[in-house]
Formats: structure tokens, sequence, C-alpha cells
């Protein structure tokens, strides 16, 4: 392996590895604090948080990007991303702070003023970190920049949100813990990657920047509108009580989501900046990816799909059993939503940083209309339109990306039936879990049950036969856990080294 892949390996090993650990730590934050506040309140905060997103990629506007993309970086590129990025972040603080009461009225909800108000302290925080984080992004130190989410996570959830929860501070606990978290960022980012502080307004460069953070805030606007028009118009069409349901499963489903992106899609893209020259190394590690993801992340997302109700019953109690539905449905797309993550660098390592807003921009309005057009009908018909407006977007991404290396689709069907096969395993493991447990009326034991099968019912047929995963996941699989070798080391995988070079789809 060359030296750029061993350390795009180790970079993925620690994002993995801290992402992980993050992962766990706001599942149980996240059921103490949905416990103590309830839906009603965490609908209060999912408006508040709409809002600041929107926000942070406005203030961001996409100067510090342009730091991972170069080939190289100079002194006056990081004073130039800096200067701008802290000036648009102050003007877009007080932008956000004025239209408060002007949203509190849209969303007729007039307590989330209050909230956008505070929130809006976090455009500058947000927006001062940005050169750093790219930076640590830039030199792979995925060890440091999964520390600091950790970290920020800790100080902010478990230091002051929670304290504040069980002291009945409601929306507020969710507010401080928020700033915290983003006051620890910028700090601890800047300590391990410090840069020069002086203004710099105008450069030879600058023309460059301006352009890469243009690209950069259009395609955030457009992303920001798929993944927050079912928040804006459940919150509009519906209450602040179903949004809270909504916003609890959506963030449910995406916890392991957020696991697999947060931990390849940095590393992937950073990578991939540096083999942009190379695109058969770049394609083949994309193909890898994709059949990893339809063989092993599609099976585990059906599972966590049929096991919902059991889930939230016993994670998040009774007051939460409406979201059981819309948890089901979101956990089912998310492979989609994993696709489409690691399929957007692809578009930005080949020179197609464009086709990311352009070919997702009439999908903005596909989605809006068929919000306004079923949203009314209720919190499942909201969750259905959500789900296939994620679908489509891996579609659409991930066809482009494939186009763009040169790679046939057909490719993947092979492993499409080989995860559909897993998954239909699993369907049978949590079907005779439930089966099994039904007289007892026990969330955990039939959570326990349903595991057990599963794994039973799945694993068997691996071990017995690992050439059911494919060549291209025992690829990726050896890749990242080398010491799986011994149980996959009579697999041939040289089926797959002619998955680079053929005529685009």
């Amino acid at each position: 392996m060359s030296g750029l892949g061993r350390l795009g390996v180790t970079a993925v090993k620690w994002s993995t590895g801290t992402t992980l650990v993050r992962f766990i730590l706001q599942l149980c934050v996240q059921v103490v604090l949905a416990r103590t506040l309830g839906p009603e309140v965490f609908g209060i905060f999912a408006i508040g948080m709409v809002v600041l997103t929107f926000a942070s990629f406005i203030s961001g506007f996409g100067f510090s990007w342009s730091l991972l993309q170069r080939a190289t970086v100079q002194t006056e590129d990081i004073r130039f991303a800096l200067t701008w990025q802290v000036i648009v972040g102050v003007i877009t603080m007080a932008g956000v702070y004025f239209l408060a009461s002007w949203l509190a009225l849209y969303f007729k909800e007039p307590r989330v003023q209050l909230v956008i108000e505070w929130l809006s302290l976090a455009c500058v925080l947000t927006a001062a970190a940005g050169p750093s984080t790219y930076l640590l992004q830039r030199d792979l130190n995925f060890r440091a920049i999964g520390l600091i989410q950790v970290g920020s996570y800790g100080a902010g959830y478990l230091m002051v949100g929670i304290p504040m929860a069980l002291l009945g501070a409601g929306t507020a606990s969710l507010v401080a813990a928020w700033l915290v978290q983003a006051s620890v960022v910028l700090v601890a980012s800047y300590a391990l990657k410090p840069h020069p502080l002086q203004p710099l307004f105008w450069y030879a460069g600058a023309a460059t920047a301006i352009s890469t953070g243009r690209l950069v805030f259009i395609t955030n606007i457009v992303n920001w509108l798929l993944n927050n028009m079912d928040r804006i118009l459940i919150g509009r069409l519906l209450n602040t009580h179903a949004l809270g349901l909504y916003n609890l499963a959506y963030n449910m489903a995406t916890l392991p989501n957020s696991l697999l992106l947060g931990a390849l899609q940095p590393a992937f893209l950073a990578a991939g900046a540096q083999l942009q020259d190379q695109l058969p190394r770049l394609g083949r590690f994309y193909l890898n990816m994709l059949a990893t993801v339809l063989v092993l992340v599609l099976p585990v997302f059906v599972f966590l799909a049929l096991i919902s109700d059991d889930l939230l019953r016993l994670l998040y109690g009774p007051a939460w059993r409406d979201a059981g539905w819309v948890l089901q449905i979101l956990f089912v797309c998310m492979p989609a939503y994993v696709v489409w993550g690691l399929s957007t660098p692809v578009l930005w390592n080949t020179g197609r940083q464009h086709f990311e807003f352009a070919l997702q921009l009439p999908l903005v309005l596909v989605g809006v209309a068929g919000f306004y057009a079923y949203a009314g009908q209720g919190l499942r018909s909201a969750a259905g339109v959500a789900a296939a407006v994620l679908v489509l977007r891996a579609v659409v991404i991930s066809l482009a990306a494939m186009r763009a290396l040169q790679l046939h689709v057909t490719r993947l069907l092979p492993d499409v039936l080989r995860g559909s096969l897993l998954s239909g395993l699993c369907f049978l493991g949590v079907w005779a879990g439930h089966i099994t447990t039904t007289e007892f009326d026990s969330a955990w034991l039939s959570l326990l049950a349903c595991g057990l099968l599963t794994l039973l019912a799945v694993g068997v047929p691996i071990i017995w036969r690992p050439q059911l995963l494919g060549a291209a996941t025992i690829e990726m699989v050896l890749r990242f856990f080398p010491r799986c070798s011994p149980f996959l080391n009579h697999t041939d995988l040289t089926s797959h080294s002619d998955v680079v070079g053929k005529q685009p789809t």
C-alpha cells in the first residue's frame, strides 16, 4: 500500500473510532434529554437548529473550504479565509438576531424567538473555527478532529445540557449546550492547528478563493433546502409536537449514518483531492465503498427499521411512541443518504463541483411540492416524502459520480442482490425474535431475541461461505481490518480488479 493509502486508512480508522465514541455518547445524551424534556421542547429547538444551519452556511460561505481544495496553502490563503469568514459570520449573526421575531411568526411559535436569538452567536463561533478545522482535514489529522468532536460534545451536553435540563431549564439547556460545544471546537481546533490571525482583505489568490467559496455556498444552500425542508414544512403545516417526534426519529436514524459519513466522507474528500489525476485508483475505492454500503450497511439499517418500535419503547418511553413508523421509514432510506454522502466528494475531486447543486436543484421543487401535497395528511405522509427525496438524491448524485469515474452502474447489481439477500435474512431473524417473545410484552427481551436470531441468521451463511459478501466488500474489510484475513483469505479478490476503465453509464 502506498504512503498516501496508509495515511488515508489510518485517517479513516481514527475517524471511525472517535465517531463511534461520539455516536454512543450522543445516543446516551439524546435518551436522557428526550425523556426529560419531551417532544414539544425538542420541536422548538429543532426550529432553531433549522435556522442556525442555514445561517452557518451563509457565515461560512466556503472561504475555508478553498484551503482543503488547494494544491498548496500559503499564509495569505489562511489569513484571507479567516478575515472574510469572521466578517460574514458577524453580519449573519446580526441578520439572524433581528429576523428572529419574524421567523417565530412564520412558524407560529413565539417561544422560538429567544432560541433563535441566542443561537445566532454560533454563527461567529463556527465561522472562526473554519480555517483550523479544514487545515486539520487537509493534514488527514482525523485523530485530532475526532477528539475535538468528542470532547466538545461532552463539554456541551454532559457538563452543561443535561444538568440544566434536569434542573428544569427546558429549551435553554439545549441552546446552552450547543453554544458551549461550538466554543470548545473553536478553542481546541485553533490550539491544535494555530494559524496567523492578521486580517487580509485581498491578495493575488483572492479571486480563486471567492470562486470556490461561491460554488460551495450555492451547493450548501441547495443541500440545506433538501436536508431541512421537511422540518420547515412540518413545523409550519403541523405543530411543534409533531416536529419534535419527527426530529427525534430523524436524529436517531442518522446517528449510525453520521458514524459512517463522519468517518469516511472527510477522509475520502481529503485523500481524493490528492488523487485527482489518478481516476482508476479513485474509482476503484469509490466502487468498493458503494459495494460495502449495499452489502453490509443496508442489512444493518433494515434490521434497525424492523426493531424501531422496541427501540423507542425501551429508550424513550411512551411519550415518543408515535415516532415509531417515522423511524422505520427513515432507517430504511439511510443507506441512500450514505451513498449520496460518499458520491459528492467524487464530483468535487473530478472538477464537477457545480454538478452537486445543479442536479439537486430540481429535487428541491419536487420535495416542496410533495410536502405541500402530503404533509398536511399527517406525520407519516411527511416522513414518506422525506424518504423519497433522500433516495432520489442518492440516485442522481451517485450516477453522476459513476459517470465521472467512467464506471458501469451494472457493476453494482451483484452487490445489490447480496445486500437484498442479507436484508431478507435480517427480516427472518427479527420475525422469529418477535414470534418467540410476543407473549412476554417486554421490549428488552424482544430486542435481545431479535438481535441473537438475526446474528445467527446472517452470521452462519457468511462464516460458511464468505464469498456471499463479494470481492469488493471483502477487499474493503481487509483494507481496514486485516486481522480478518484468516477468515477471508480463501476468497478470490481478483474478480474486482477491472472495476475501472469502462465506458460511462
